[in-house]
């Protein structure tokens, strides 16, 4: 359990969706019992609630849409409507929000723009404080793997240093450190000195905080205080849109000029580097692979890679579109192991979910953040920057079995050099150590 924790009172509500109740008709078609021809009447809809069905459906939508043929388009967003409802099942709750992704989508194209006229489609974002966060991400192994594995892979790697910098690059927002602090705390030959820097964050992605970076690096200073560890919290102002171009700039900087015998590098990123942009939004250069490249430079003690095992970076909207709900249906499917129907943190976690299919498909460019790359993509990538991997050891992987076994029983673990989470065998999240080749 994250140390942060301590007993939260009832949360406010978060992302809630507003029910997809009435896609616009003319008065000819909403009167008609069988609104167009072709298509079933409600009561004969149960024969397409189908997950394989939905995608199908999604998928002649999305075509409609990019072919801006409102007619057929209208067709099938009035069939997904009625059988998708935001309360249903995994599967219903899934194509629902890619039915909101469609419709926002083809409010921005030419003739299909008449049919969002009377859709409600907007999220309400909620800003977690510290301790709902640390609840929030302990409930579910999607990131607790990750901060798992990881914080084993580093203390391996630096012990015997006695200043320890790690470069937090964290969607979770430092959720990971407090406890890697208690674990440097308990060493034997007592605790390094911690240098922490992290990237201010500027984009608005699921989930955010209540408070500023600063306001969370007193809290993490005074928390690794109360462990008798001395740390030094530095927020260095970077986006993901240009590869964390300032960060690198100074870890540069305070390469050359601050960087003492005994101090150990250590870059932790945590589902962070998918936003980085690469090659299909800029054929002229990648700025994931440059990012790499100068980490690379700075000579770091170990680099972790944690992300999502999925690729969402296709330009092709309907190749795109079969991937993302290939791959979300698992957060879906899982939720019902943690989380009661009706319950606000549900309405977080699905809220983001929503929030996540909506950048991948109904954003373009530089909108369109959410941009995962399988693992072989990644492992290529830190291989041409000059990495080579790390095995995880025993002792890692066996923490790493202890955390699910305190989770649901689809929950699982592949073991190659790296790690890879599953859920009833579909790879989720991979953890990788790298160290210059």
């Amino acid at each position: 359990m994250m140390q942060f924790t301590e007993t939260p009172p009832p949360p406010p509500p978060v992302h809630q969706i507003s029910p997809l109740t009435t896609l616009a008709m003319n008065k000819n078609q909403a009167n008609r019992a069988r609104p167009w021809p072709g298509f079933p009447t409600p009561k004969a809809l149960g024969s397409f609630g189908d997950a394989n069905c939905m995608e199908q459906l999604l998928v002649h939508c999305a075509n409609a849409i990019e072919c801006n043929d409102a007619t057929l388009a209208q067709q099938i967003l009035w069939v997904l409507n009625n059988i998708a409802p935001p309360d249903g099942d995994s599967n219903q709750r899934l194509a629902c929000g890619f039915l909101r992704a469609l419709i926002i989508r083809a409010a921005r194209i030419g003739s299909c723009k008449m049919l969002t006229s009377n859709v409600n489609l907007a999220i309400n974002t909620h800003k977690f404080s510290i301790i709902e966060l640390a609840g929030f991400v302990d409930l579910t192994p999607w990131h607790r793997f990750g901060f798992t594995a990881a914080n084993a892979a580093i203390l391996e790697a630096v012990e015997g240093c006695s200043i320890l910098h790690i470069v937090d690059l964290s969607l979770t927002h430092c959720m990971q450190i407090p406890t890697l602090i208690d674990a440097i705390a308990t060493r034997l030959e007592g605790p390094p000195v911690v240098k922490l820097t992290v990237a201010g964050a500027t984009e608005d992605i699921p989930p955010m905080l209540d408070l500023s970076y600063e306001e969370l690096g007193t809290k993490l200073v005074n928390f690794a205080r109360s462990r008798n560890v001395t740390m030094e919290f530095r927020v260095i102002p970077s986006s993901s849109s240009d590869g964390f171009s300032s960060l690198i700039e100074q870890l540069r900087v305070q390469h050359l000029v601050h960087s003492s015998a005994g101090e150990a590098l250590v870059v932790n990123c945590h589902m962070m580097l998918h936003y980085v942009p690469e090659e299909t939004l800029s054929s002229s250069s990648s700025y994931r692979s440059m990012f790499l490249k100068a980490i690379r430079s700075l000579d770091p003690t170990i680099v972790i890679l944690v992300d999502e095992d999925a690729d969402f970076t296709s330009n092709n909207l309907v190749c795109r579109l079969r991937s993302a709900f290939s791959y979300l249906w698992i957060p879906y499917d899982t939720v019902d192991t943690f989380l009661p129907r009706g319950s606000k943190q549900r309405q977080w976690y699905e809220g983001g979910i929503s929030w996540k299919i909506e950048n991948v498909i109904a954003h373009e460019g530089v909108e369109r953040v959410e941009r995962l790359e399988p693992k072989s993509r990644w492992v290529q990538r830190m291989r041409h920057a000059g990495f080579r991997g790390l095995a995880f050891s025993e002792d890692a992987v066996s923490e790493v079995k202890g955390m699910l076994d305190e989770h649901a029983a689809g929950w699982g673990l592949k073991r190659e050099e790296d790690l890879v989470l599953t859920w009833k065998g579909h790879n989720v999240v991979f953890g990788s150590a790298w160290v210059p080749a």
